[in-house]
């Protein structure tokens, strides 16, 4: 992420005593012609009398000599006149006064951001021509927010990609995730650690295809009446290999320290091991007991019957190594499949004997549907966080694949991904090797993270700024306060020149100067305290933008939402 703070703007002029001065006399001056001049006509007018001089200024000369007089109907007029005065300063300044109160402090910054013209292919007529055009008639975009000038809503295109960044409790579910997923015309992948976005989301996706909600840990309390087999990624060694990729990124907390020998060994280890699963047949809970027992060599005949005989070779030299080394590389990938000892987990992952008629979830089929998935998983040590990496990557593998073989090698209808709290439940280590690429396959991501720092966690300081200069739409919504991240936002936002008048008395005159002094448009302190309901928004090709959020119960699927929430929500109330 970087920036150049070269972008300038005049900002308003500070107004002299001088001008003030000028400017109240002139409206006393216009009050004393207008009230004078429109009550005398206004009663010569009903008395069928002659009207007065058509000059307000010779009706005010009349009334001083007394060649003109002031009449009855003249004061009646003047007190219509002034009660209907009265009536309109009343409605003004109660309608000003409701304007102010949906504005916040930062929002006289709108003026030097993006709007009008720098806009049109967010708008929702630019979205549209942008869908029509990759052949989505219904639905503009991936709702972004309403600008704070021109009041105009806001639009991510079918091609493009997302990142977000909201602190906690800023609204990042009610006004970014559940609006993109009730706009997504087909398939939806969720990522969560929480079931709100569940309950919101679940009532109105089911209408448009079936439900799938992954839940190992219990977050939304659902029975597995259905199941994924991780191993059916599996078909060759490069997927067994990113298989373990994702069990040892997602079971490694981010502050624990690394090995390069044990770390590597062990997943090399457990790619060996989920492939000979995988080639045998076996569930993937196998894994783990070959994992207690490092002297089996199952594993290693497997691999070499159905014809790796280099994978094979790798796996029995790790079993033949000595003691010591041997127990440190199995023991660090048992670390990285400890999940699979936990036995709910398991239920979602295996085929429970010969009876369990449950379907099995094909992400290859699931890519073709208008169905939503729901992943949903908690932090910590024994997570489903691996699970939840590998079945996001399986289906977005699978819409890719899909792709390619269509026409323009983009999915007809895009898939959306809405990968809500990705640091903690989605540790997807090539995703920002993969981010720009996916938006030409018509697979559209959004990856909503707490923080920039968050992150970084998880894919590096060079991994952060890749994800971050490949998305085509980012939005800060708050919340955030790493002066560092907020320092390049201000930079990225450029600043303005404010004009100034300064007078100067002195023994030759007055003498008014004119000076321009650069100032932040929104500074890091700005951007720290960004009130809750304003976003910030970078857009391919447009200046960053000043919105206000627009949550979904103001938007149009709102009654849909709330019954939805209603229906599925412990102790939900129908709306």
């Amino acid at each position: 992420m970087s920036g150049q703070s070269n972008r300038r703007k005049r900002g308003p002029s500070a107004l002299s005593t001088e001008t003030i001065m000028i400017w109240t006399g002139l409206g006393v001056v216009g009050a004393l012609l207008a009230g004078t001049w429109i009550p005398l006509h206004l009663a010569a007018a009903l008395a069928d009398a002659p009207a007065p001089p058509a000059n307000p200024f010779t009706i005010l000369i009349y009334l001083a000599t007394g060649h003109l007089t002031w009449t009855t109907a003249a004061t009646v007029a003047l007190a219509v006149l002034a009660a209907i005065l009265v009536c309109l300063a009343l409605a003004a300044a109660w309608a000003l006064r409701r304007w102010r109160t949906r504005r916040t402090r930062v929002d006289a910054s709108a003026t030097h951001l993006g709007r009008g013209r720098d806009l049109t292919t967010l708008t929702e007529a630019g979205a549209t021509a942008t869908a029509q055009r990759l052949g989505v008639t219904d639905s503009p975009g991936v709702p972004i927010g309403r600008t704070i000038a021109g009041k105009e809503m806001l639009y991510g295109s079918w091609e493009d990609m997302h990142v977000d960044v909201w602190g906690p409790r800023t609204g990042k579910t009610t006004s970014r995730a559940v609006p993109a997923i009730m706009a997504a015309p087909g398939a939806v992948l969720v990522t969560s650690n929480k079931r709100d976005i569940v309950d919101a989301t679940r009532g109105p996706r089911s209408e448009k295809g079936t439900v799938w909600p992954f839940d190992p840990q219990q977050v939304a309390l659902e029975d597995p009446t259905w199941y994924w087999d991780p191993l059916s990624y599996v078909t060759d060694e490069v997927k067994a290999a990113q298989l373990a990729e994702h069990f040892a990124s997602g079971s490694r907390d981010a502050s624990a320290r690394s090995d390069a020998y044990f770390d590597g060994e062990g997943r090399n280890l457990l790619a060996n091991l989920f492939l000979a699963a995988a080639l045998d047949q076996r569930p993937i809970t196998g894994v783990y007991t070959w994992l207690t027992r490092p002297t089996d060599d199952t594993a290693v005949h497997i691999l070499a019957d159905h014809g790796f005989p280099l994978q094979a070779d790798g796996l029995s030299g790790i079993i033949e190594a000595p003691d010591k080394q041997r127990a440190g590389v199995f023991g660090t990938a048992m670390q990285m499949a400890n999940c699979l000892t936990n036995r709910r987990i398991a239920a979602w992952i295996t085929r429970q004997g010969p009876e369990d008629l449950r379907p099995r979830f094909d992400p290859h089929e699931f890519v073709r549907s208008t169905g939503t998935l729901y992943s949903l998983s908690r932090e910590g040590a024994g997570s489903a966080g691996p699970l939840v990496t590998a079945l996001t990557v399986a289906v977005v593998e699978a819409a890719e694949e899909m792709a390619t073989t269509l026409a323009g090698g983009r999915l007809r209808t895009p898939l959306l991904g809405v990968l809500d709290e990705a640091a903690n439940v989605c540790r997807w280590q090539r995703l920002p090797d993969l981010y720009s690429h996916y938006g030409s396959r018509g697979i559209v991501l959004m990856t909503i993270l707490q923080s920039w720092s968050q992150g970084v966690e998880v894919w590096g300081q060079e991994g952060m700024r890749k994800l971050w200069s490949a998305s085509n739409i980012k939005v800060y919504g708050g919340g955030v306060s790493e002066t560092a991240f907020l320092q390049e936002l201000s930079q990225l936002i450029g600043d303005y020149d404010r004009e100034s008048i300064s007078a100067n008395i002195s023994k030759e005159g007055r003498s008014t100067s004119h000076q321009l002094t650069s100032q932040a448009t929104l500074d890091v302190a700005d951007l720290g305290a960004l009130p809750r309901g304003r976003a910030i928004v970078f857009a391919s090709g447009t200046p960053p933008t000043l919105v206000e959020t627009v949550p979904w119960m103001r938007g149009p699927h709102a009654q849909a939402i709330k019954q939805s929430i209603a229906d599925h929500e412990p102790g939900g109330v129908a709306p």
